[in-house]
């Protein structure tokens, strides 16, 4: 079964210095049909103005992975932890029992990401954070694994019986995911046009396949789209 979700038809808010679209569910925007596909609970597609930012808040029990279209975003943490996320960088911070951080736009452009939470498969332990970088190299004309729950093939490592993967695709590039049974796959198109399984999507389209063996990336424009295959 397929089924396609336009990305005009998401949740939205406007706070000024942060617009946001929500995939599904989220703080003020509710749809009981839109929860969470499996394990996968958000896709917000934020874009951050320039010196302004999430202030320090606090997490619990998730898997929250930071994907950086433009721009850069500063994180902190209460594990220590400094950095900057750019293009191409993918962050995993674990929540378990507990951390506080915070995420800000020092850059004189407006940051454009992609803030995912998976639900973990474990509660309670320490929480941990890790960030790598995916040149575009590795994603063009293919699906690069960027998250997995035993960091194969140099991804980072969720606590969750989910894959991740980021590809970039134009023209005659063609990439296929096969899906083993029982499984199911998530299409998130980040920017630009490709047809999925034969359906178009746009620039914050998504495709939802379940009972499907395959799932076809081609006829990309400028497309740079994430899969999840979940259990």
């Amino acid at each position: 079964m397929i089924e396609i979700r336009k990305g005009k038809d998401r949740g939205r808010a406007d706070h000024g210095w942060l617009r946001s679209y929500h995939s599904f569910s989220f703080a003020d925007y509710h749809d009981a049909e839109h929860m969470g596909f499996g394990h996968l609970r958000v896709i917000n597609e934020d874009r951050i103005q320039p010196g302004t930012g999430f202030g320090t808040h606090g997490h619990r029990d998730m898997e929250i992975i930071s994907y950086v279209l433009e721009g850069a975003l500063a994180h902190k943490d209460s594990m220590g932890t400094g950095s900057t996320i750019v293009p191409g960088d993918v962050q995993r911070m674990s929540a378990g029992k507990g951390v506080l951080h915070s995420e800000f736009n020092h850059a004189q452009d407006v940051t454009h990401f992609l803030q995912i939470w998976i639900e973990p498969n474990v509660a309670g332990i320490p929480p941990s954070y890790e960030q790598k970088h995916f040149d575009a190299a590795s994603k063009r004309g293919r699906l690069r694994l960027v998250a997995s729950p035993d960091g194969r093939e140099g991804s980072v490592t969720i606590h969750q019986d989910a894959f991740v993967y980021a590809g970039l695709l134009d023209g005659a590039e063609r990439a296929v995911h096969k899906l083993q049974p029982g499984r199911r796959a998530f299409v998130h198109l980040a920017r630009g046009r490709l047809a999925a399984n034969g359906q178009p999507l746009e620039a914050g389209d998504a495709l939802k396949a379940v009972d499907t063996a395959e799932i076809v990336l081609e006829k990309g424009k400028d497309a740079e789209v994430l899969l999840f295959d979940l259990a």
